[in-house]
């Protein structure tokens, strides 16, 4: 164990490694012995086809076991050097006295009134607000990259309720600072908790109201500023293409609460748009907001938030501090990142949306090298590390954004406004370095990855912080759809990433180191995956349809070695997340949501990929939608997967689910009626089983259920003539 002090003071965090990793090495090296013998096997065969069809059978099958071997080394990088840190806020006052605590500034962005309701916003930004942290402090920027009258409204009226919310949490120390889930709790044992919770449904109704109504009336308008605040969305604003907007709803310099203690600043920011300017989705608001702030407050420290991910615990930017603060580690480390955790997950998780191997597991692991990757919300930055490597600062534009300028006027001083809206206007990108050598980076869907990534390629190291009690919560797709869109968008940014100039094979290996960079592999070429799942989808079982047969006997020693590679592989991932955690059947819905989605959204993934770099599809960012359908909700929490709507993600999907079933009961009547081996067809059986068992709730949704969830008519429809379609083709490929 490592602990970490300071002239002789209690220490403020600690780290061990894991106790696995020296079994984690050997494992690696003995079971890559078996992968590189399994593709030996498969050069010979290749070598040794005597026919054009067995030729390309072999090859389809050697091109995907090598991919499979190349998934497995990249992800084993985080096998090598797992650490796990303790935190010891309680410390952090010997320390570092709280006048001396630095400034933080709280990003939080949010897109569209109706895919992200303003009220789930709000909570939010109360949450953080009311952090066990210096009030004059804390400053809030909320980005509202959708230019909407009714965010600001919703807005408006939060910093009325924060009036009273704020104090209540501080005087009696409640943990629960976001109020829906608060008020979902215990609340009884404080007598005013009534009180405020009237307050609260009162906003919440208000602003509920004006979202239906879709614009603002002047009957909730109570004064001349907040009419003036408005003044702005005219006939020609649209989301699209409208001037700045900042409003300053409350100023920690005379705004207080109804005890009389300062609030922290809360600042409305929607950056100018225009549709002649590219605005770079998520990453183009963030730096908006990097450059408004600056302007304006220019904390050393931000902190970005989804807008649905709330405040669980209000120490966290003391646990922050420990090392952001530690004299030995802040001139190195970029960033804390804090895992992403959901509530309302259902008891299976079956959508896999907890990711554990992508938000716990392999952070662990990474934060042993130089620190995990930044998942796009939860993280706590240096302003500093936007500004070049630890080594070489990048200079901005105007000495005003320097990180290290400090801001003299008032927050709604007339020159600090002025300026904060000349920064987000849209063309203020125009010949700077913005979004490329500094801020958050442009050229990837996923902004956070590439972002976190080349951080640490400019010589950043990161934190991973991972406290008992969750620092965030946040809500998880509760529809397929939903989580089959998010992936898809996941797997085109990634290979954004991965074929750029900075691929982390190549400029991520000599920048950062070969594990570092093998693990960053993994993340980029995730998409890859599609390739060897749909090939184990459907070529063992149409050549069994065909009675083929492609792998060795039970009998033959080749067959062990596909044992071992199998159970190797899924029990390494098994072990690993039941010690993080998991449970089995979460685990069992883990490794079906990679099947699924190496059949949907991988492949499309690389279609919409390919068709953007030859200019051919400009699809962009696509928000989930945070908006709860309550029936949707129950099917959820009855572990059902929906597939309600028609979507062409669902036909390859039920297309495998046909073909596998076929494969499975014709392999059955092969053995009982020609009399054929079992020994030689029980690998196709069982990856025909195996498949069946994972299709379970597609056979559900296209036979017994009768719900608004099951698989369209039509989809199954256009599946079975595809499969059978399928194989024809196969049959007389085979048979010629």
């Amino acid at each position: 164990m490592s602990t970490t002090t300071h002239d002789g003071l209690p220490p403020l965090h600690t780290h061990k490694p894991s106790r696995r990793t020296t079994a984690n090495r050997v494992f690696v090296v003995v079971h890559f012995s078996a992968i590189l013998a399994l593709l030996y096997r498969h050069t010979l065969s290749l070598l040794h086809s005597t026919t054009l069809t067995s030729f390309f059978v072999t090859l389809t099958f050697l091109i995907s076991d090598t991919l499979l071997a190349f998934m497995y080394t990249t992800t084993q990088s985080v096998r090598m050097k797992p650490i796990y840190r303790t935190e010891f806020p309680e410390n952090l006052k010997s320390v570092v006295q709280e006048p001396d605590f630095p400034a933080l500034d709280v990003f939080i962005c949010t897109a569209d009134p109706y895919k992200e309701p303003p009220m789930n916003v709000v909570n939010t930004a109360l949450s953080v607000m009311a952090y066990d942290y210096p009030t004059e402090k804390v400053s809030v920027y909320v980005s509202d990259d959708g230019g909407s009258a009714l965010t600001l409204f919703a807005f408006m009226e939060a910093a009325k309720f924060a009036s009273h919310w704020l104090p209540f949490c501080r005087n009696n120390n409640i943990v629960e600072r976001c109020p829906e889930a608060y008020f979902e709790t215990d609340y009884s044992r404080f007598p005013e908790a009534e009180k405020i919770k009237i307050m609260y449904q009162g906003m919440k109704v208000k602003v509920n109201n004006v979202i239906e109504r879709g614009k603002v009336d002047q009957e909730y308008l109570t004064g001349e500023q907040e009419i003036q605040a408005f003044s702005k969305w005219t006939d020609g604003f649209t989301r699209q293409d409208h001037p700045a907007i900042i409003q300053v709803l409350l100023d920690n310099s005379k705004d207080r609460d109804i005890t009389g203690h300062l609030m922290s600043n809360l600042i409305y920011v929607s950056r100018g748009k225009s549709r002649t300017s590219p605005h770079h989705f998520k990453a183009g608001a963030l730096n908006a907001l990097l450059r408004v702030s600056a302007t304006m407050t220019n904390a050393p420290i931000v902190l970005t938030l989804d807008c649905d991910m709330y405040s669980n615990n209000p120490e966290t930017p003391l646990r922050a501090l420990c090392y952001l603060s530690d004299p030995k580690l802040q001139s190195k480390v970029g960033y804390v990142q804090f895992p992403q955790r959901f509530q309302g997950i259902n008891k299976t998780d079956i959508y896999a949306s907890e990711f554990r191997h992508l938000f716990i597991i392999n952070p662990w692991g990474l934060d042993g090298l130089l620190g995990p990757n930044y998942v796009g919300t939860g993280c706590f930055f240096s302003r500093r590390a936007f500004f070049g490597g630890p080594s070489e600062l990048l200079p901005p534009e105007i000495p005003q954004l320097h990180p290290n300028n400090v801001v003299d006027k008032p927050l709604q001083n007339p020159e600090v406004l002025e300026l904060a809206n000349h920064v987000a206007s849209c063309n203020y990108e125009n010949n700077t370095t913005w979004g490329y050598k500094m801020g958050v980076r442009y050229g990837s869907l996923v902004e956070d990855y590439f972002t976190g990534y080349i951080l640490l390629c400019e010589g950043w190291n990161a934190i991973f912080c991972n406290p008992e009690r969750a620092a965030f919560l946040g809500d998880a797709p509760i529809n397929l759809l939903d989580a089959l869109n998010q992936s898809k968008r996941w797997a085109v940014g990634l290979l954004e990433v991965g074929f750029s100039k900075y691929s982390p094979v190549t400029y991520g290996v000599r920048a950062m180191g070969p594990l570092m960079g093998l693990g960053f592999s993994y993340y980029a070429f995730w998409a890859f995956g599609a390739f060897p799942i749909t090939t184990y989808a459907f070529v063992p079982q149409l050549a069994l349809l065909n009675g083929f047969t492609l792998f060795p006997k039970v009998s033959d020693p080749w067959f062990f070695l596909y044992v071992f590679v199998v159970l190797g592989a899924y029990g390494e991932e098994l072990v690993e997340f039941v010690l993080s955690g998991g449970t089995f059947l979460k685990w069992w819905n883990n490794q079906r949501m990679w099947m699924i989605r190496g059949l949907s959204s991988s492949p499309f993934g690389f279609v919409e990929y390919f068709l953007k770099f030859l200019g051919i599809s400009t699809h962009g960012f696509n928000v989930t939608s945070k908006v709860l359908d309550e029936n949707q909700s129950k099917r959820y929490e009855q572990g059902m997967m929906e597939f309600g709507v028609s979507s062409p993600f669902f036909v390859p999907l039920t297309v495998a689910a046909i073909v596998n079933l076929a494969a499975f009961a014709w392999g059955h009547v092969e053995i009982f009626r020609d009399g054929g081996s079992l020994e030689e067809l029980f690998v196709q059986m069982f990856i025909a089983g195996f498949g069946i068992v994972n299709c379970v709730p597609i056979y559900e949704a296209m036979i017994s259920r009768n719900d608004k969830g099951k698989i369209p008519t039509k989809t199954s429809l256009v599946s079975t003539i595809l499969a059978f379609s399928l194989y024809a083709v196969v049959y007389v490929t085979l048979r010629n």
